[in-house]
């Protein structure tokens, strides 16, 4: 400006700016003027930026199988005018979508909810957290991360400092949560899961069905799943005792400032002084069908089998904490996403133990703890069911809504379910909901089996979904036991 106008602006260098936001130049004259173009054209570029992070993210491709990056940002509490201008402009991205307007499928966006911050509608960044509502109604990301959970919580965090976010939890986008941490700081920052293994506790339960007495049915059940639990964290012990040996100059890029103490690693060391601030998880799958073959009920239908269900994962967590002692390890309980073993160990216990209605008698088992995707039920009934199971799960956990509708015209929606997130002490969500996207011209809607574009009468039609917390291109990609369980899905209302 100084160069257009030949006028000295070195007073507006360090003006303050509340906030980065676009405006119409009409009217104002002056300095004004010239403060509020310098602010225009950072918020262009800011958004040019984000728009070049999302390309990227979608785009590059280095991993194996030529896949692009996993990768998940966790975002929302920054009430800074240069962190909202970002976070602003990288919602505004997303909703407008890449190249002819298609829905980015990574980076897995998570806004984190926070009372006093990004939740409330007297919060600073209140308006952001509706835009954000309004983009997930959309392009199904963000998904929402509960900072006011009680296992959330730390007890450095104050609202007043600017380094807040490390003692913030981050989640990575399908589930997989690192904070508590036995071996330095508790924080999500420099650290992750180093490995899981995940447990079949529905083959455990059907190799009990048939004792009839009910107290000697669960007896020989926990002794089963702590048999296995025993396994699973010798096994994970192992693994890592195998993983410590490798040296910092084999993993060039975690190894040099990624890792929490990484840096102080010369290239011929070992690992072993920063992985242990990772964590090991010992995962679940099917508590649904495990409950069906224990009770005849799942937690859903039954609040029986809901105590039964909340009593087996409280002994894991239980079991997790003595192997934490006993191997000196951050283990914890993860809520399994089980995207390839939910049809793979349904296969198995087919194949040997026959069909079985209600537990083998479908491709797959049930998300981790979560309702069958088949049930009918509100949306509080869900969460009454499945909440509290995300304190017993702290290694990962999600709680997810099916609703009706073209969910564009809806943002409400998305924040009600936000909210019962909140009311029932849940760590993490997201809303699944129909998107059609035709291929051709680019038009979309939520019309239930699409067939033809009534744009372009073209019949390239992507029904863009959600797996788990992420999303997964076209179905097309989806192996038979996702794909079942998605036309098993029934809207939550």
């Amino acid at each position: 400006m100084e160069r257009l106008t030949n006028e000295d602006l070195h007073d507006l260098y360090d003006a303050h700016i509340d906030d980065f936001v676009e405006k119409p130049l009409d009217f104002l004259t002056g300095r004004r003027r010239y403060l509020q173009h310098a602010i225009n054209r950072t918020a262009s570029r800011v958004h040019q930026a984000m728009e070049a992070f999302i390309h990227n993210m979608n785009t590059i491709h280095s991993r194996g199988g030529n896949q692009v990056v996993f990768s998940s940002i966790n975002y929302g509490t920054d009430t800074s005018a240069e962190g909202r201008c970002v976070i602003r402009e990288l919602l505004k991205t997303t909703y407008e979508g890449v190249g002819n307007g298609a829905t980015a499928i990574f980076p897995i966006q998570i806004w984190k909810t926070k009372s006093g911050v990004s939740y409330l509608p007297t919060d600073p960044n209140y308006d952001l957290y509706q835009l954000a509502c309004k983009v997930t109604a959309r392009r199904f990301f963000p998904n929402f991360v509960n900072l006011d959970a009680t296992y959330n919580y730390h007890e450095l965090w104050r609202e007043d400092d600017p380094k807040r976010y490390e003692h913030e939890v981050a989640t990575m986008g399908c589930r997989t949560r690192v904070f508590e941490n036995r071996f330095g700081d508790k924080t999500s920052i420099g650290r992750g899961n180093i490995s899981f293994s995940t447990i079949n506790i529905v083959r455990l339960a059907i190799e009990c069905r048939n004792i009839e007495d009910r107290k000697e049915r669960i007896d020989a059940f926990m002794a089963k799943l702590d048999n296995m639990l025993e396994v699973a964290a010798r096994q994970l012990h192992d693994r890592y005792c195998f993983q410590k040996t490798a040296m910092a100059k084999q993993f060039p890029l975690l190894m040099s400032q990624l890792w929490n103490g990484s840096e102080k690693l010369r290239p011929n060391e070992t690992i072993e002084p920063v992985i242990n601030q990772g964590t090991l998880g010992i995962g679940f799958i099917g508590l649904a069908e495990c409950l069906i073959a224990l009770t005849g009920k799942h937690h859903g239908e039954s609040k029986e089998s809901q105590e039964l269900g909340i009593k087996i994962i409280t002994y894991m967590r239980d079991r997790v904490l003595e192997f934490s002692e006993r191997y000196h390890h951050n283990y914890s309980v993860l809520a399994t996403p089980a995207e390839g073993l939910a049809g793979k160990f349904t296969r198995r216990d087919r194949k040997d133990f026959g069909e079985i209605k209600g537990v083998t008698d479908k491709i797959y088992y049930t998300n981790s703890n979560h309702v069958p995707v088949y049930y009918h039920c509100s949306p509080k009934h869900k969460a009454e069911v499945e909440a509290p199971y995300h304190e017993l799960t702290r290694g990962g956990h999600i709680f997810y809504v099916e609703i009706d509708g073209d969910a564009t015209h809806n943002p409400q929606a998305i924040a009600d379910v936000v909210d019962l997130m909140h009311r029932y002490n849940m760590g993490y969500c997201s809303v699944n909901h129909n998107r059609n996207r035709c291929m051709d011209c680019g038009y979309e809607d939520a019309t239930d089996h699409l067939e033809e574009c009534p744009k372009c009468h073209g019949h390239n039609i992507d029904r863009l979904q959600r797996i788990t917390g992420y999303l997964v291109g076209t179905t097309d990609r989806w192996n038979s036991g996702k794909l079942a369980e998605l036309n098993d899905r029934v809207v939550h209302k």
